[in-house]
This record gives structure tokens, C-alpha cells and sequence, in this order.
């Protein structure tokens, strides 16, 4: 395939607006391409006429409005398909049990009607692991879902159809659910994105719940900068969703980062997994980060709490009656997991829940370690025969690195980084604290673009800009330009860097400014005066303060030193640390030398 095949929606977007391909030709290559892959990706679709219909309308739309419609339907025309354990209006919300749905859906899930609002068109529910219980893609009476490299080997699940469609290009995005990985180990088997939000940060009404107090809706993409589009549309708070919590966060991580690895990692099979994970941390380190092993003990037995302890009931409510009723139509690993539930009591679930308070508690000690976490996606890559000989055992495995996730009320972005010497694709997941989801996914289209690999199973490069083309909300922030201890490395920087501001830029002051080595201050701070001529240019940096750290950030600034306007070197003007003239009488005048750094560093003996 060429670029001249467009997949990404960054692709397609530009086909539109260039004329080359048009919404209907779109809708038939997807039609074409459904019947050409695994027909166990798919559960059920809208009629071709009704697809090409929809087709016809955004062809109509963006005729008549040009590129301009593009700023009201920033997906316009774009087919994606939907996990069918949520509802799409007019088709039935099977879950993968036969039987269950009623009827068609009679209306969107909110998530999937924002995307409906911005122009993309669901073409079709996928398959999954039945109630989207399993991380394997087999529990389906659809059929598996084979992997998109390797049909002997599973799609991984639940989100498994989604997971597949994307790979290899019937539809540039798709979206999963993730309670447990879902939409993180599908992504990982399959050479794809798999960005999963923090807990409430994207709406649920309309989905059929797994866990509900945790579940979140993921998207699955070729890119990290197609899902950063998608989630962008889909979040937002929905008063109709009790576990609705949207909150903005931070846009960026820092440049160098502390990575957080298991000190530890687990590996099983022969997919060969462990080699390409050393790989992988090499690779971080070369990208100026530092790998920083950890115990991961207390988040291995905070992800025994979601099977093993009374979580798993949330899955019994939301499937009760069916159970009951139509024992026979469950898959009968999946109904081994259910029916357990029963073994637990409400005592047991407020012991959960204080096991789980405690876990929280302590695991948040990690980011004292860490900026994020890098874990393997999964710690294994099962055939689809290991799976048929132990159902439950090859599925636990694969969520060693994935259970524990929601449960903290973290973020996480699955990535992909390389094949194995097996020819399999291998993929890491970071994680984050939670809000941080507009930051993870930034660092994945940098992280993408470094690697230029394949996209999905499609067997062609693209060349992918390491910025975001539309980002996730994040907090306002305030830029302030720093000139001493606060700069990148020195000793006060860290009351930046713990309040999640991010450099924006490296720079100087314009030419109107003169600096000075205040005298008995600890540790060492300059003052920056402002002068009516007679002045330089000085070396600062300029960070992005999230605005609700402003005031605690302001409060450990002690005088002289205060706030004011610095005019910049391209002459904009922003917030600044200047000093108080009085404070400059016996102050040594440093402006020779142009900046902080390079004062500290006439300092220091010559070797």
C-alpha cells in the first residue's frame, strides 16, 4: 500500500479536502474490505443503502460548505465501528449472548452521538468477549476473532472485533471498552493504539456495564494522534452518568522523564516478549529518559482485587436476569467468572473496598518514583489452541500489566514499539496518574514518530508529526518566564515540574534588562530589572503553570522577588519574576554574562 491509500484519519481528512477520494468511495471500500477480512469481526450493520446514504449527505455537506465544515465536523465522513456492548441506535446491543438484546437500541450511547455530532458514521458493531468478560477475544459465540498477523494466535479481548477492524484498515478508528485492558491488550496483539482515559473522564450512559464504578470507553486507532481526535470529541461530563468526573489535566509531560519499569517483569510462552521489552527500556533511555525499576508487588495485588475479590459481582448485576433466565446462553468460561459471585456477601465488598482504599494510598507513592510507568502491554501472546486447552488460565495471565489501572483511577496509552524475532508485534503501555490523558497522548504521537513503524497489520509506514493535530482538554495554564533557581536542572525547578507545569520554550528576554546575583540567598537567585537603555538580552525559560497551581506556586516565591510583565525577544509580553529595585543596592551585576546558567558556571574552578 501507499500513501496514496489514505487509512489515518489525518489521511483521509486530507483526501476529503483535496478532492481525491469522496465519502461514498470511502463507504465502498469499507464494504468491500468487511467481506474480504475475518467475518468474526463484525456482529451486525446498517444496510449498504443506509451506509451509502450517509455516505451521500457528507459528500453533499462538504460540497456545499467546503474544507470550512471541517471546524463544526472535525470527523466528518469518517466510518468507525463500535463494540457491541454499546449502543448504536437502530442496531441491538448483542454483548456477544445471543438472545440477549431485546431489539435495536433507540438511541446512541452519548459517547458514540458526539462522534455521530461530528460527523463520523458507525458502519457496525463488533465482536467481543461475551459481556466483555476476557482479554482473549474467544468467548463469543460470533466466533474468535483471529489476530491480524497471526491466525493462530489470539486477537486478544474483549475488545477484539474493534481491535481487528482497525488493524488491518477497514475502519481508521474503532471504539472498545477497557475495564480490566480490553482496550489495551487487543491493541498491543494487533500493532495498534489503544487509549484508555481515566474513569469518568468519557460518558458510559449507553453502554451495558462490566464493572460499572470502573468501566471506561477506549478507542482503538492507528495512531496516537487519531484516538488524541477521537477522545477529544467523546469527552465531557454527562449529568445522566453517576460515575461522570470529567476533569481536564495536564497537557504535557515533562521532557525527560523518570520511566517507572517492573524491576521484575513477568514473561510467559514463546512469543518472545522478554528481549523485546529490554529493547524497549534501551530505546527510552536513548531518548534521554531515565528507567527507573520498581516493585510492582502492590500493583500485582491490587489487580488480584478485580477477579479475586468482590468486583467481580458488578459484572453478576449487570447480567443477573439473563444468567437466571438463560444460563445456557452464556460462554461457559465467562459464566464460571459471573456465577462466582455468588460467593460473595456484602461484608466481603466493604472488605474490598478497604482493601482497595488502602492500595490507593500506597501505590500513589509511585509517581514520588516516577513521571510514568512503561510495562508491557501483555506478558504473553496465546495461541489460540493454549487458550481452547486452559481458558481461564491463558486469559488471567494477560492482565497482569493491565487489572490494577482503573481500579487506582490511572490513565494509560498502549503503543506500538517493534516486532519479535517470531514476527509478532510487541507493544508497551505507559500509564499515568489520572488526568493526565491529554499528556499520554502527546508523548504517544512523539513516541510514534520516532519509530516509524508499520500501521496496524497494513504493511506501510506514514509519516507521523510528533505533535497532536486536535488534543484532549487540559488545564488553563499561565505561562511564567523564569531567569534563576527555577530553570530546567536547578535547584528550585521541581516546584514547577511537581505542580505538572511544562516548558514551552527556551528563549530571551528583549534587549531591556539587566541581572543581578542577589547577595545571602538560599539557594543562589538572581534579580532581573528592567532598564530604559543600557540593557541586554537574558536567557529564560518559559513554563505552562496549570492556573489552580498558580497561587501555591506564588506563595513559595519569596521577596524581593514578585510578578510582573517581561517582554520577550520575538517582543510578546508574559508573566515574569522581576525584583525590586531596592533590593539591587550591593548586588553584583551579572548581565555580561546573559543569563543565569552561564554566571553559575564562570564560577566554577577551571579543570
Amino acid at each position: 500500500m501507499t500513501t496514496s491509500d489514505p487509512r489515518t484519519l489525518a489521511e483521509l481528512q486530507q483526501a476529503l479536502r483535496s478532492g481525491t477520494i469522496t465519502v461514498r468511495q470511502l463507504m465502498l471500500r469499507f464494504l468491500k474490505e468487511q467481506t474480504q477480512h475475518a467475518p468474526q469481526a463484525w456482529i451486525s450493520r446498517p444496510g449498504d443503502d443506509a451506509l451509502l446514504a450517509q455516505a451521500d449527505a457528507c459528500d453533499a455537506a462538504l460540497l456545499s460548505q467546503g474544507a470550512a465544515i471541517f471546524a463544526t465536523q472535525p470527523l466528518l465522513g469518517m466510518p468507525f465501528g463500535v463494540k457491541d456492548n454499546i449502543d448504536v441506535a437502530g442496531l441491538p446491543t448483542t454483548a456477544a449472548c445471543k438472545g440477549f438484546a431485546a431489539g435495536p437500541a433507540a438511541a446512541h450511547a452519548v459517547a458514540v452521538g458526539k462522534l455521530v455530532a461530528a460527523g463520523a458514521i458507525p458502519v457496525g458493531k463488533t465482536n467481543l468477549d461475551q459481556f466483555a468478560t476476557g482479554l482473549v477475544g474467544t468467548r463469543s459465540p460470533y466466533g474468535a476473532v483471529p489476530n491480524s498477523f497471526d491466525p493462530t494466535r489470539v486477537s486478544g479481548g474483549s475488545s477484539s472485533g474493534s481491535a481487528y477492524a482497525v488493524a488491518t484498515g477497514q475502519v481508521p478508528f474503532a471504539l472498545g471498552t477497557d475495564t480490566a485492558g480490553s482496550g489495551r491488550v487487543p491493541a498491543g496483539f494487533n500493532n495498534i493504539v489503544g487509549l484508555k482515559p481515566t474513569p469518568g473522564r468519557v460518558s458510559t450512559t449507553g453502554l451495558l456495564p462490566a464493572c460499572r464504578s470502573i468501566d471506561c470507553l477506549s478507542v482503538l486507532a492507528l495512531t496516537a494522534d487519531d484516538a488524541a481526535r477521537v477522545l477529544a470529541v467523546m469527552e465531557g461530563p454527562d449529568p445522566t452518568d453517576a460515575y461522570s468526573r470529567f476533569a481536564p489535566g495536564l497537557a504535557k509531560l515533562k521532557p525527560k522523564l523518570r520511566v517507572g519499569i517492573p524491576a521484575v517483569p513477568v514473561f510467559k510462552g514463546d512469543a518472545g516478549y522478554r528481549e523485546t521489552f529490554a529493547q524497549a527500556c534501551a530505546h527510552v533511555q536513548s531518548l534521554g529518559h531515565e528507567v527507573v525499576p520498581l516493585d510492582f508487588t502492590p500493583l500485582h495485588a491490587t489487580a488480584e482485587l478485580l477477579y479475586g475479590g468482590p468486583w467481580v459481582a458488578e459484572r453478576h448485576a449487570a447480567v443477573e436476569r439473563v444468567l437466571d433466565e438463560q444460563p445456557e446462553a452464556f460462554d461457559p468460561s465467562v459464566r464460571s467468572i459471573v456465577e462466582s459471585a455468588r460467593h460473595f456477601s456484602a461484608t466481603d465488598a466493604f472488605r474490598g473496598l478497604y482493601k482497595l482504599r488502602a492500595a490507593q494510598a500506597e501505590t500513589a507513592s509511585f509517581w514520588s518514583q516516577a513521571d510514568v510507568l512503561m510495562v508491557p502491554t501483555a506478558p504473553a501472546h496465546p495461541t489460540m489452541a493454549e487458550v481452547a486447552a486452559d481458558p481461564i488460565g491463558a486469559n488471567a495471565q494477560l492482565g497482569s500489566y493491565t487489572n490494577f489501572v482503573n481500579l487506582l483511577g490511572w490513565c494509560a496509552i498502549a503503543l506500538p514499539f517493534n516486532f519479535t524475532v517470531r514476527g509478532l508485534p510487541f507493544g508497551v503501555t505507559f500509564i499515568a496518574p489520572g488526568g493526565f490523558d491529554a499528556a499520554l497522548a502527546r508523548f504517544g504521537a512523539e513516541w510514534q514518530s520516532q519509530l516509524k513503524l508499520p500501521l496496524g497489520a497494513l504493511r506501510r509506514e506514514a509519516p507521523l508529526a510528533p505533535t497532536l493535530t486536535r488534543a484532549p482538554a487540559s488545564t488553563p495554564t499561565l505561562g511564567i518566564a523564569v531567569v534563576g533557581a527555577h530553570l530546567s536542572g536547578l535547584p528550585l525547578n521541581g516546584q514547577l515540574t511537581e505542580r505538572g507545569a511544562s516548558l514551552r520554550l527556551a528563549t530571551t528576554t528583549a534587549p531591556q534588562y539587566r541581572l543581578y546575583a542577589l547577595p545571602g540567598t538560599v539557594p543562589p537567585k538572581p534579580g532581573l530589572q528592567r532598564v530604559g537603555s543600557g540593557g541586554a538580552a537574558i536567557a529564560v525559560e518559559v513554563w505552562d503553570v496549570p492556573l489552580d497551581q498558580i497561587g501555591s506556586f506564588l506563595a513559595l516565591i519569596p521577596a524581593p522577588l514578585g510578578l510582573g510583565s517581561l517582554t520577550l525577544a520575538d517582543g510578546s509580553s508574559v508573566h515574569g519574576f522581576v525584583c525590586e529595585a531596592l533590593a539591587l543596592d550591593g548586588a553584583r551585576d551579572i548581565t555580561e554574562f546573559g543569563g543565569w546558567r552561564a554566571y553559575l558556571a564562570s564560577l566554577k574552578p577551571a579543570s
